[in-house]
């Protein structure tokens, strides 16, 4: 079934992406007694990064906590990088980020991701931390560490803020490009081995940035790269494979690129010496980098990987999806990549479905948890249309007029 014929879409067509329909408000109460079934999805960096941060500000009742932590973003990016950094005077003046700006990207991000989640627990009486698990695309992923206890904030944003400078350096001659097929999934060995091949000529590196889904991915490639893979395009498949090239400017980060700077071994050392506490996340964490849980022990193992491994976004959506998870509340000032990928999948399930008795009884089926853990995994991409999406900064937002 073509679940995934227009996902790419949502990179392509950069900050226009199709977002999930609103939800109805939930009240705290509901919001508390779903958490067992409940995932918390982590933004990473995009190419706008500000979104409703300026609203959540002006609520008087949340401003406090927000410039709590935006302050504390300001003072470890100054402290890492050397240079003046107020994120306050950024959300108040409305003024989004850009690569040149980086640093301070990565520090608003984090910042703002626990700020939310502070409001949810402490203004709404909402235990977040029991929810079933956590997850986080790219520097979403951290995120997510910081919320479920491994790391403190600061010793979590000291890592990506002392290479940042030379992902943004490395950025000024990488194109990022969406791989998709209309038919069949995509062979990641071919496509795999093509990359590798394109590297060893000398011409710059190329690499998987990510894996969105069976026939979408992510790449990014140095100089004229992207250029010769799509050349060679018909080395992966002879069916007709599509490439579109993203007009901005990204830090190739989750590739090999970063090799070039030795970047992946200094975010190792760095990590030697960063306090972790060795206990199981609260939440639960799942790592796209590594496509397994974090426990007490494998956080630096883990985050080591992250830096340079190919995130496996897909592994979060199929873990969602066959987990019994009925709600994903989305973490971040407008989160994309995420929230794009799962109503892209809902919309083209239902398109698939629309009209068919067997496909529509199927997806009754699978709501019983006795019964549809005796069936295919794949079967659980059904329940797609039927999970619950919260963007938690639209959901503050509206409860704040309640208080």
């Amino acid at each position: 079934m073509a679940f995934y014929q227009d996902l790419s879409e949502m990179i392509s067509n950069g900050n226009n992406a199709k977002e999930p329909a609103p939800q109805a408000s939930w009240s705290p109460a509901e919001f508390t007694a779903a958490l067992g079934k409940t995932a918390f999805a982590f933004r990473g960096y995009n190419v706008t990064n500000l979104a409703r941060t300026p609203e959540l500000y002006a609520c008087d009742h949340f401003r406090a906590t927000l410039e709590e932590y935006l302050r504390r973003g300001s003072a470890i990016a100054e402290s890492v990088t050397g240079k003046r950094v107020d994120l306050v005077k950024r959300v108040q003046q409305g003024r989004d980020t850009s690569l040149a700006t980086y640093h301070e990207a990565i520090a608003m991000i984090i910042a703002v991701e626990m700020a939310q989640l502070e409001l949810l627990g402490e203004k709404f009486g909402v235990p977040w931390q029991q929810a079933k698990v956590g997850y986080g695309f790219s520097l979403g992923e951290i995120g997510a560490l910081v919320a479920g206890g491994i790391l403190k904030m600061e010793d979590a944003l000291r890592i990506p803020l002392s290479l940042s400078a030379d992902c943004v350096s490395l950025a000024h001659d990488v194109t990022l490009g969406v791989l998709f097929s209309r038919g069949q999934p995509l062979d990641k060995n071919k496509v795999h081995q093509v990359c590798e091949k394109i590297t060893s000529e000398g011409n710059g590196t190329i690499g998987i940035s990510a894996y969105l889904a069976p026939n979408s991915l992510l790449a990014i490639g140095q100089g004229k790269t992207l250029t010769v893979f799509r050349q060679r395009l018909g080395e992966i498949s002879a069916e007709r494979l599509h490439l579109r090239c993203n007009e901005h400017q990204w830090p190739p980060l989750h590739t090999p690129i970063v090799w070039q700077f030795n970047i992946p071994d200094r975010a190792s050392r760095l990590l030697e010496q960063t306090p972790l506490r060795f206990e199981s996340p609260s939440p639960p964490v799942y790592s796209l980098a590594a496509a397994e849980p974090y426990d007490g022990y494998n956080a630096r193992t883990l985050l080591r990987s992250w830096v340079d491994h190919t995130q496996q976004l897909w592994s979060s959506v199929d873990m969602t999806l066959s987990g019994g998870i009925d709600t994903v509340v989305h973490v971040g000032p407008k989160p994309n990549i995420i929230s794009a990928t799962f109503h892209r999948l809902a919309d083209n399930v239902e398109a698939q479905t629309k009209g068919s008795i067997h496909m529509r009884a199927l997806s009754g089926i699978i709501s019983r948890p006795w019964l549809s853990s005796l069936l295919p995994n794949s079967v659980n991409l059904l329940r797609a249309p039927q999970i619950r999406h919260i963007i938690l900064e639209d959901w503050l937002i509206q409860q704040h007029a309640m208080l």
